[in-house]
């Protein structure tokens, strides 16, 4: 852990200012917020050091954000199309993708050897962080600007959310009784982070854990679930 901690604050600005234009495009004001918001609590314990603060605060600008994008682009669409969308967009597994897509894996300072770390949603977490901190450095404007450039427009694909059936947890029940299987949700762990109730839920088929996913509420964990196991179990999704 102390080595950890030594290595990211001997990190040269140089360097750090490099790695954070490959991967965000720019070269940010104020280092010290994206070392923050890139610093995982793994290595970093203090609230005021490690980017549970900033996850929160670029989840709300992120929803925000996603909102308004959908507000604009669908202008007859009603309050139940642009809800179920923005779910689509900012749901754990959707964010965790795209950081690794965007590289923030690479720049991400975690405990390397935590193997559990590695294959876990810290990413995405961390993505949401990155969010706030352009908005404290760079604006509301700028991020939004941001956002749409290096999130929307490369990572998410309208037309294919849009036939994306959201209720993958009906689809799942069909399949199950369909084939004479027995489908259970479980929590597999409830935990507080950034103030919050983080739920694990875990898609069962005959005692079998099948998929997991985890969100602030266990409809929308359960709903996640839902659709890695459609996909694992290879079911038919059809178009809405």
């Amino acid at each position: 852990m102390q080595f950890l901690k030594n290595f990211l604050d001997t990190k040269s600005d140089k360097e750090f200012k490099k790695q954070l234009h490959n991967v965000l495009g720019f070269i940010p004001k104020n280092l010290s917020l994206y070392k923050t918001a890139l610093s995982h609590r793994s290595i970093r314990e203090g609230a005021d050091e490690n980017n549970e603060r900033l996850e929160f605060l670029g989840d709300a600008v992120l929803s925000s954000l996603v909102g308004h994008y959908l507000f604009m682009r669908y202008p007859y669409k009603e309050e139940g199309f642009l809800t179920e969308m923005r779910s689509k967009m900012v749901n754990r597994n959707q964010l965790n993708d795209i950081a690794l897509k965007m590289g923030l894996k690479k720049i991400t300072f975690y405990n390397k050897f935590d193997s559990s770390l590695k294959i876990s949603q810290i990413f995405g977490n961390t993505l949401e962080a990155v969010v706030g901190a352009v908005y404290l450095d760079k604006g509301y404007k700028k991020t939004q600007k941001w956002v749409t450039k290096h999130i929307i427009n490369p990572h998410l694909y309208m037309d294919d959310l849009e036939n994306l059936d959201i209720n993958q947890k009906n689809k799942l029940y069909g399949w199950a009784n369909k084939n004479g299987k027995l489908l259970e949700f479980e929590t597999l762990e409830e935990k507080i982070e950034n103030g919050r109730r983080l739920f694990t839920i875990g898609a069962m088929v005959d005692g079998e854990l099948i998929a997991q996913a985890k969100a602030y509420n266990k409809k929308d964990a359960s709903q996640v679930a839902s659709q890695i196991a459609v996909e694992k179990l290879g079911i038919e999704i059809k178009p809405m």
